[in-house]
């Protein structure tokens, strides 16, 4: 409990828009027994009536004359409420990624305003079919047609939808009120929920759990009914069947009264997670993602409160659905980028749902083919149990993999983006009418500056990074700010192919089509994904093999189940590598190895061409290899070196500023705050301070950007550097300036 002598408290957030906290005094009675996500009662309005509030923050700080303040009238100490639980989460937020209360509650509750329900209306016969079929014959000879058209339908059916009576019978609402008003039919309204999931299932094949799998799902079970939340990961190359694991372990759950969230990184998976959710599951599965009108969101998280939802399905948002009976989450690909929120606060999915599941007693499972360094590494620590599965269902191997060296391509006349070697491949593969996957690795793409003669990248000295390509000939760090001339010719071999890459999915299919007559393709990025239904539609016609060859970006080697597929081509694989952030190495390895694990899931054994300027990166070798654990050992080993995450922590402060010199004045006002804090900690309390400096992208809308990091192994360090930021923010007026905190960044700014 925390003490203090007035607490900030939110009125009844479950039925009215988030607002702002009103502050009340704490009675000596109560003082030392509230927290954040304490439920209370507490006058409100003019009339003092007795209203519900959850307490956000507990200060000494009076805000307005004390002698005005209400005081708290009780604690509801029996209230188990989805509300409280959700502001103890907003509170953990706030303090944990550094943000407003408001911007926390506002992302912890996903469905704030209250959505009328929606209606349905029919129209029920009154009558006996005798009695109805009698007075149509009195309306045919009195000509009125249009009672004799609905007379004669509910002669025939006893219930009829009001939509079918009114526009397709073209019955008028006058008519409907002369025919109830006789006693012949009633018009009855009901209300429904809004459904997003729209979706035709056949009959569920379920497969036999494996040895491997059901280990797994026994001894996560057993835990949780010996009162053990834990946190564990599941370790599975692709195709081994996590998903099955999952399934398992969440009817486990459902069977003991529990709901379940089950987390995917992506929009693009959810249809195939859902359809096999759907068939094991039924209607007592949904989805929550920002495709979601206001109006399906809200009925979600109502029927997730009422208890008619027993797993729901999403990205991260899915993770704030009001589920009072939580049991477990389940956090798919744990290892992606898109799990960190890009805006405030800037949480993490991953830690933002262990905290979730302490407060619920939740049990915690995390998967991946590829995990995060972070997770991996608390894994082997022992603070998260891990398991591992390495082999594939089916049966089948692991794909045979080719690194194709794009610089030899180049030197024997192949000036095309796809390898001699690849060619032909994909000739073999559409002769036999088997399926071939495209993925154009494009992060990083132009952003980064190389020599196409020996695929040197231009670094910088001080961190490590690539140096990006800017207007006028400079390229940048986005770490120091180190800045140098773009150089006429290659450091290293002397090559006037100094350049940034450039290619996009749309001229790659131009190409296809050029190179490969009569191939049917599928193109799938953000151009065409707009539509609410597109990423189904692309999915469900390349997995009916209407289509020989399927394109994209990232989002088409992340999960995806092609037992078609007996080729991947990844075309510029170490794009990925040339982002200037400390992260590259394993992004790399961990889209490589995705992509690479989409070949030959079904009995057809499957073949990858990795193609690079950089054949002897150990992130491409070990991903061609599948062998996690050794790029592991790699990795770590760099991090530590140059104190990354996990090794240390990192935090972001990210000034934003209408005017450069404003801007460059309050970051170095911060910097200088933070250099003096560092200095009054002793020897390993140190913390590092690196900038400020201009960040990546310096300016967007005419808003100017500068960034500081700051390293420490404790976490709770730099807690304390964003603290005495906000401390410091508070004593000064800023008003045309803003400072966001961005926690262990899986990009850099």
């Amino acid at each position: 409990m925390t003490e203090g002598k007035f607490a900030n408290i939110i009125i009844d957030i479950s039925h009215e828009k988030v607002d702002r906290p009103f502050q009340y005094k704490i009675p000596p009675d109560l003082q030392g027994r509230l927290e954040a996500g304490s439920c209370v009662m507490v006058p409100f309005g003019t009339c003092n009536r007795l209203r519900q509030g959850y307490v956000v923050e507990i200060t000494d700080k009076a805000e307005y004359a004390i002698e005005k303040l209400k005081e708290i009238n009780s604690i509801l100490n029996d209230s188990v409420s989805v509300e409280a639980d959700a502001v103890k989460l907003a509170a953990w937020m706030k303090r944990t990624y550094g943000s407003t209360m408001i911007a926390a509650l506002k992302t912890v509750l996903p469905a704030r305003q209250v959505m009328k329900p929606k209606e349905k209306k029919k129209i029920t016969r009154l009558m006996t079919k005798e009695e109805v079929t009698s007075l149509l014959g009195e309306c045919i000879r009195k000509n009125q047609s249009a009672k004799a058209r609905l007379l004669s339908q509910l002669a025939a059916e006893p219930v009829l939808p009001y939509e079918l009576v009114t526009r397709k019978l073209n019955i008028s609402a006058a008519t409907l009120r002369s025919l109830q008003g006789a006693g012949v039919l009633s018009v009855e309204t009901e209300s429904y929920y809004r459904n997003p999931v729209k979706i035709e299932t056949g009959p569920e094949v379920r497969n036999r759990l494996s040895e491997e799998q059901k280990r797994i799902s026994d001894k996560v079970l057993a835990d949780y009914d010996k009162g053990i939340q834990g946190t564990y990961l599941i370790h599975g190359i692709t195709g081994s069947g996590k998903t099955e694991v999952y399934l398992a372990l969440i009817e486990g759950m459902v069977a003991r009264g529990k709901q379940c969230i089950m987390l995917i990184p992506e929009i693009a998976l959810t249809y195939q997670t859902l359809l096999r959710f759907y068939k094991r599951f039924g209607d007592r599965v949904s989805v929550m993602n920002s495709t979601l009108s206001a109006g399906e969101k809200y009925d979600q998280c109502e029927r997730a409160k009422r208890g008619e939802i027993d797993v729901i399905i999403g990205p991260r948002s899915a993770l704030f659905v009001p589920f009072p009976n939580l049991g477990m989450i389940v956090m798919d690909e744990e290892h992606e980028g898109s799990y960190k929120s890009e805006s405030m606060p800037k949480y993490h999915a991953r830690e933002t749902a262990g905290f979730l599941a302490k407060i619920k007693k939740a049990s915690l499972v995390l998967g991946s083919a590829t995990p995060s360094l972070e997770a991996y590494s608390r894994a082997k620590s022992g603070e998260y149990e891990l398991f591992t599965l390495n082999r594939r269902l089916t049966g089948g191997t692991l794909p045979s993999v080719d690194i194709i060296d794009l610089r030899e391509e180049l030197k024997n006349g192949n000036r095309s983006i796809f390898s001699q070697k690849l060619q032909e491949l994909m000739e073999e593969r559409l002769a036999k009418k088997e399926q071939i996957i495209l993925f154009l690795n494009r992060r990083g793409y132009a952003g980064f500056v190389s020599c196409r003669s020996c695929g040197h990248v231009m670094k910088c000295p001080h961190c490590d990074v690539s140096l990006s390509q800017h207007l006028g000939g400079k390229m940048v760090c986005h770490y120091c700010g180190y800045e140098t001339r773009q150089p006429d010719k290659c450091p290293v071999c002397s090559s006037p192919y100094i350049l940034g890459f450039k290619a996009g999915t749309q001229q790659i299919e131009e190409q296809i089509h050029k190179r490969f007559k009569g191939a049917r393709v599928l193109r799938m990025d953000a151009d065409t994904t707009r539509k609410k239904e597109s990423y189904q539609e692309i999915l469900s016609a390349f997995s009916e093999e209407k289509a020989d060859i399927l394109l994209g970006t990232q989002m088409i080697v992340k999960g995806h189940d092609f037992p078609g597929v007996t080729l991947v081509g990844i075309l510029a694989a170490d794009l990925s590598l040339n982002d200037s952030d400390h992260r590259c190495a394993e992004r790399t390895f961990q889209l490589l190895t995705q992509a690479a694990g989409r070949a030959g899931r079904g009995e057809r054994p499957g073949e990858v061409v990795i193609q690079t300027y950089r054949p002897d990166h150990y992130s491409i070798i070990k991903a061609a290899a599948q062998d996690y654990e050794s790029f592991y050992e790699e990795e770590i080993a760099y991090r530590e070196l140059a104190g990354y995450p996990p090794a240390s922590h990192m935090m972001a402060v990210l000034i934003a500023a209408k005017e450069e010199r404003a801007g460059k004045e309050l970051a170095g006002e911060i910097g200088a705050v933070l250099k003096e804090l560092s200095e009054g900690m002793e020897g390993k309390d140190a913390v590092q301070i690196i900038g400020p400096a201009s960040a990546s992208v310096s300016k967007i809308n005419d808003i100017y950007r500068f960034v500081i990091y700051c390293k420490h192994r404790d976490y709770n360090r730099l807690v304390q550097c964003k603290d005495r930021i906000e401390s410091f923010l508070n004593e000064t007026i800023h008003k045309e300036q803003s400072v966001q905190f961005d926690f262990d960044p899986m990009d850099s700014y």
